[in-house]
């Protein structure tokens, strides 16, 4: 495994998203808690959740307590694993997501988290997504009273744009170390923000960063997202040429793109994150991370 710094912090370069484990279609206890640990036995030192990873219409923090016992069954040393979770979000009995970034509710929101992680101060605690009805600055006032009330040790946002990020940067300082936004070969929305993070030393976590590849090479043989491969076939040649999977070649070329990168991989299986935290060890060639930004950049028309 190899590492990269979050507000001071060592922390592997791959990171587990563990929403899968808690939604729809996720597995049962047993192989979720082996995937947890199957990624902790591969060096993931950094664990993304949220209290409102749960099923449609189920209360609060499935997620949360099913990492906290998987990090409490584990045998291994669990000093330097970073846990990350969000507030400002929830599920309708409907499956749809709402938003609630009432400063009130985002305290009460730490509050229920602390107490599923069974842990003094969160590690690192994020906004999930801005309230259009709450203004942005008091949400992550909700932060900065957290911080100093010991609550959270490093605040971050999440579904973020460039002037929030320096809004929040405002509010919070230092103190303010990540920014979880999606981005993968297939969803480059948040270029700006990438580049932003870089020149403030924020570390930027890429939800959802397989997009536009086929699920899991470990299902079979890869298929291409419809006809032609969602213009995202060179990741998957690119792969037969180094014998590993599509899915290690999109996050070692998310790597490449800053070394404030630290990619969260969802994962319901053990093998699965397995794949996924041996792309730590692929480092793409000046010539194969040209191939597949070529790939990228045609597939937006550039």
């Amino acid at each position: 495994m190899r590492y990269r710094t979050l507000g001071g912090l060592r922390v592997s370069v791959i990171g587990l998203g563990a929403m899968p484990l808690s939604i729809e279609g996720r597995p049962d206890e047993a192989r979720a808690l082996a995937t947890v640990h199957a990624a902790l036995d591969a060096g993931v030192t950094l664990l993304d959740t949220a209290d409102s990873y749960h099923l449609p219409g189920d209360g609060p923090g499935h997620n949360e307590l099913l990492v906290a016992r998987a990090l409490a069954a584990y045998g291994g040393d669990t000093t330097d694993v970073l846990v990350a979770t969000k507030g400002g979000r929830g599920r309708a009995a409907d499956g749809s997501w709402t938003v609630a970034g009432d400063p009130r509710h985002l305290k009460a929101a730490a509050e229920g988290s602390l107490k599923r992680l069974g842990v003094d101060a969160i590690g690192l605690y994020q906004l999930h997504k801005p309230d259009p009805a709450v203004p942005y600055e008091e949400s992550v006032g909700a932060l900065r009273e957290l911080l100093d009330e010991g609550k959270i040790r490093l605040a971050g946002v999440s579904n973020t744009d460039v002037t929030q990020i320096r809004a929040a940067r405002a509010i919070l300082g230092d103190r303010l170390v990540s920014v979880q936004n999606r981005y993968s070969p297939a969803v480059l929305d948040s270029e700006a923000e990438l580049r932003l993070c870089a020149e403030l030393g924020l570390a930027f976590l890429p939800w959802s960063p397989l997009g536009g590849l086929s699920r899991s090479s470990l299902d079979g043989p890869s298929r291409l997202e419809g006809a032609a491969g969602g213009g995202l076939e060179t990741f998957h040649a690119v792969a037969r040429e180094r014998g590993v999977s599509p899915q290690q070649v999109c996050l070692a070329w998310l790597l490449a793109r800053s070394p404030t990168v630290i990619p969260i991989p969802g994962a319901s299986r053990p093998e699965t994150i397995r794949d996924s935290a041996g792309a730590a060890e692929l480092v793409l060639s000046p010539a194969e991370t040209a191939r597949l930004d070529a790939a990228v950049d045609a597939r937006r028309g550039w």
